[in-house]
């Protein structure tokens, strides 16, 4: 996630004072903020009560979990299981959502659901329908993905009234496009009518990476994250930039490079990564700081963790060397020392639940027990490294944090999982200014649940992390407890976002009918939910992780690229 983001990213900084937090202009990092909602502001026209649309006739489909023990990684491929009705009733979500964009939001970026309007947060270059592309045609939905393809030659890529960043039009953008050009020039080639079309997704991707490059052009190599064009694309001139934004760019080009045959744009991305991979100094072994300064590449903090901001540099360390294990063996090896040390030193079991186990964030030394969903993309990415690297107690701590991920969803009114949470560990010695007693209206919850809503930290938007852990979950060990928590999940979302003409971010998942709805259909809900939500339940392809040989990895934003 990383979100995961992916997505409106929410970075974890360590006070001294009561914080919470704001959207920033990213996918996956947080804007710090001491009053604001965790929602974007929106008009108080738009902030109205949760109108329910029509909600997908899914009733008696629903299975409960089972509280098996925990599967470990068996020695052969485990045997999946498909759930075809569960899958068509994604799909058919995934084709309202689409009409409803379709019909009131294309060519712009994102549909508002509730008053049938869109709003240009992406630049105007149309994100939902790149985002939903890969999904389309994973699904095999020949009518979608023929309208897409139609669409993406018409984008203008040299044109925006807006602030571009570099990190969300990478992961979304860049990633669509290159993950649908793969897919369609493999396995799934038949779902394209035209190949045309699909030749022209390489074509605009390289289009969109011309402009995007002069982000590169720093002292460093460390790209500036913000790029403002007038009319040509320049640097924003910002001091510093994000581990996650600087190092949640070198797949998408590579990729790029590789199937173009040009290697600037490898090189460019690999260029500011190599400060995170060599850098000047880490908090604990392989665990770096939040910002870098791009005038010498050296850290600004010492605060981090695995939340927005840092999240999805982690991830990709593991994923660049399943990409190509021969080029990015250097990769691998930083991921060990990050997952070893978050293992040794940040897991974190709460007081009231001491089965569960979560990551905590940190400052210096000190440790802050305190999380995002975000972050619950944690799991999945430990189980993908235990996969590909035949580590079994990579899969195991993976199959812990994912579990204790269930209970932020298991335990809300709604069930669907917050925002932001907290808990409190007794292990000495604990910082107590920065890790509160629980409010007294949630010393109940906290008591039942391992941890505490946030204040400021209730609403969900469409974010897809915990589904995603539940999906590597499940493809590690073929237990299908994982299948029935996605499902869990997915009734859970359909029945309380599902408004208007199409699914919406919620204020309050502790709130039975979700609080209010923000009038917001983020594009990452077709990218990654919807593919998750349907790769878990689908019969097996070759597009699905696999135990070994695997011939695809996902990018941050769930875009699956052929592996080199």
């Amino acid at each position: 996630m990383r979100a995961h983001t992916h997505l409106d990213i929410y970075s974890i900084c360590i006070s001294n004072s009561s914080l919470s937090f704001t959207p920033s202009a990213y996918h996956g990092s947080v804007a710090l903020s001491r009053t604001s909602s965790p929602l974007r502001p929106r008009p108080s026209a738009h902030s109205t009560m949760h109108i329910p649309g029509r909600v997908l006739t899914l009733a008696g489909l629903a299975t409960l979990a089972s509280a098996s023990p925990q599967i470990s990684l068996p020695a052969a491929t485990p045997k999946y299981v498909n759930r075809p009705e569960r899958a068509t009733a994604v799909k058919e979500a995934f084709q309202r959502s689409w009409d409803g964009y379709r019909k009131f939001a294309l060519p712009n970026d994102t549909l508002k659901p509730v008053s049938n309007t869109s709003e240009n947060d992406r630049n105007g270059w149309g994100a939902s329908a790149v985002d939903a592309l890969s999904t389309a045609i994973i699904m095999e939905n020949k009518d979608i993905v023929g309208q897409i393809l139609g669409f993406v030659p018409t984008i203008n890529f040299d044109v925006t009234s807006t602030e571009v960043s570099v990190f969300e039009t990478t992961i979304r953008y860049l990633g669509g496009l290159l993950s649908g050009h793969d897919l369609l020039n493999g396995p799934l080639k038949d779902v394209a009518a035209n190949q045309t079309g699909v030749d022209a997704l390489l074509t605009q991707a390289k289009r969109l990476a011309d402009n995007l490059k002069v982000a590169f052009d720093t002292p460093t190599g460390v790209p500036d994250n913000i790029l403002v064009y007038d009319p040509k694309p320049r640097r924003n001139g910002s001091e510093t930039n994000g581990i996650a934004t600087i190092g949640t760019l070198v797949l998408e080009w590579t990729r790029l490079s590789d199937l173009t045959g040009d290697k600037q744009y490898g090189e460019l991305s690999q260029k500011g990564e190599a400060f995170l991979l060599k850098p000047n100094e880490e908090v604990f072994p392989g665990l770096l700081g939040t910002d870098v300064f791009i005038s010498n590449g050296t850290f600004a903090d010492r605060s981090g963790g695995w939340n927005g901001g840092t999240d999805s540099f982690y991830e990709y360390l593991i994923k660049m060397w399943l990409y190509d294990q021969n080029r990015f063996s250097l990769y691998r090896d930083r991921w060990v020392a990050a997952a070893d040390s978050s293992i040794k030193f940040l897991a974190s079991s709460p007081t009231t639940r001491p089965d569960l186990t979560f990551l905590a964030a940190y400052n210096n030394a000190n440790l802050r027990f305190i999380s995002t969903h975000l972050a619950c993309f944690d799991g999945g990415n430990f189980i993908l490294g235990g996969l590909v690297l035949k580590e079994q107690k990579y899969v195991d701590f993976g199959i812990k944090l994912t579990e204790a991920c269930r209970e932020t969803y298991k335990q809300t009114a709604t069930g669907i999982g917050p925002e932001i949470i907290r808990w409190q560990d007794d292990r000495p010695p604990v910082n107590k200014t920065l890790n509160p007693d629980p409010p007294t209206n949630q010393t109940g919850f906290y008591q039942r649940a391992g941890f505490w809503i946030r204040e400021g930290g209730s609403a969900y938007v469409l974010r897809p992390e915990v589904i995603e852990s539940y999906y590597y979950a499940y493809r590690a060990t073929g237990d299908t407890k994982y299948q029935d928590w996605a499902w869990d999940a997915f009734l859970a979302i359909n029945k309380t976002c599902s408004v208007g003409s199409g699914f919406s971010s919620i204020t309050d998942v502790d709130n039975p009918k979700g609080g209010t709805a923000d009038d917001f259909q983020e594009s990452f809900w077709f990218a990654e939910v919807l593919k998750y939500s349907y790769l878990i339940q689908a019969t097996d392809a070759r597009v699905q992780v696999e135990m070994a040989d695997n011939k695809w990895v996902f990018n941050t934003e769930a875009h699956p690229f052929q592996i080199a």
